[in-house]
């Protein structure tokens, strides 16, 4: 019987993919973005130009990176030395190996192809809507993810305001997380909608926030600021980061936002309500000033917790 990895139809999906994407990008011209270079020969152009921040590399270093054949690679390095786009110097690690480098003219050359480069990758997220940008991202990211590619640079953080969906997300996410990791019940759930509909509803500009956090396109945070009961007071609500943007700092970022704002905002106190089972937020809070003011026990979405009150005088 045969496996679902060689179903003819899954099969023949990826490679249909394959066929749209490489027309869509160019790359199967005999020259790359209207220059004189192959799509191979400006990749390894790129990998040059990216010496300067990730350190001098060698010809063995971009050989692995592409998984180019040493001898093609060989031929390309030879073609750009003898056109003064590149430089090579002994490794003071290795006598065997060299050191490569774009020379002035080599940087010079490969910029304005580079830049080419953007603007067709801006100009197709232009024919767009934002909301199929950010899925398109999603996508490629959720590519790179499953075939096991590794990020070539620090992931890409933002932090935003909430967009349409965003606050059904901010409730189901919570609901999803917490039941997950916690085990609390459908009441939460309905907390957690409760304060996303009230600050919707009674949403004031001059003194509140919400915001988002992307990493690489895709919601992973969140959290929203409020006016409390107590005048001068905001009130931290929704903290939550998701498991694929922890690790990151976040929750840190997440909290000095909230703490930013409210004091541009004027308040003299933020404070926040937590459980002592929460360690990932507790830390933040402790990390931004916050101090623990009063704990209690109690029973509560089906779970004994402690519930705990944090504030900051500002």
């Amino acid at each position: 019987m045969k496996t679902d990895s060689q179903n003819p139809q899954r099969i023949n999906a990826v490679r249909r993919f394959n066929r749209f994407y490489t027309r869509q990008i160019g790359v199967l011209r005999r020259t790359y973005l209207g220059s004189p270079y192959s799509l191979a020969e400006m990749r390894v152009l790129y990998e040059l130009s990216q010496s300067g921040k990730s350190g001098a590399r060698t010809a063995s270093d971009i050989g692995r990176t592409l998984d180019l054949d040493a001898g093609y690679l060989s031929r390309v390095l030879r073609q750009f030395e003898k056109a003064g786009l590149i430089t090579r110097k002994p490794s003071p690690e290795d006598a065997r190996q060299s050191l490569l480098a774009l020379t002035a003219k080599g940087a010079r050359t490969f910029a304005p192809y580079d830049q080419r480069s953007a603007d067709v990758v801006a100009n197709m997220l232009g024919t767009l809507e934002p909301n199929d940008q950010m899925r398109l991202i999603g996508a490629m990211t959720t590519i790179e993810h499953l075939l096991g590619a590794k990020a070539e640079a620090t992931p890409s953080v933002v932090l935003r305001a909430p967009k349409h969906g965003d606050f059904g997300w901010i409730v189901s996410r919570h609901a999803e997380i917490y039941a997950q990791e916690y085990g609390w019940g459908d009441p939460f759930e309905g907390l957690c909608a409760q304060i996303v509909a009230d600050f919707v509803n009674n949403y004031d500009a001059t003194c509140e926030r919400c915001w988002i956090a992307e990493v690489n396109g895709e919601n992973v945070g969140c959290v929203m600021l409020v006016k409390d009961k107590e005048p001068g007071t905001a009130r931290i609500r929704l903290l939550l980061v998701n498991p694929k943007g922890r690790g990151l700092g976040l929750g840190t970022q997440l909290t000095d936002a909230c703490v930013a704002f409210a004091r541009e905002a004027g308040y003299a106190k933020i404070t926040l309500w937590t459980h002592s089972i929460l360690a990932a937020a507790r830390h933040c809070y402790e990390k931004a000033g916050f101090t623990l003011t009063s704990s209690e026990p109690r029973h509560t979405w089906g779970k004994d917790v402690v519930a705990e009150f944090w504030d900051m005088t500002l």
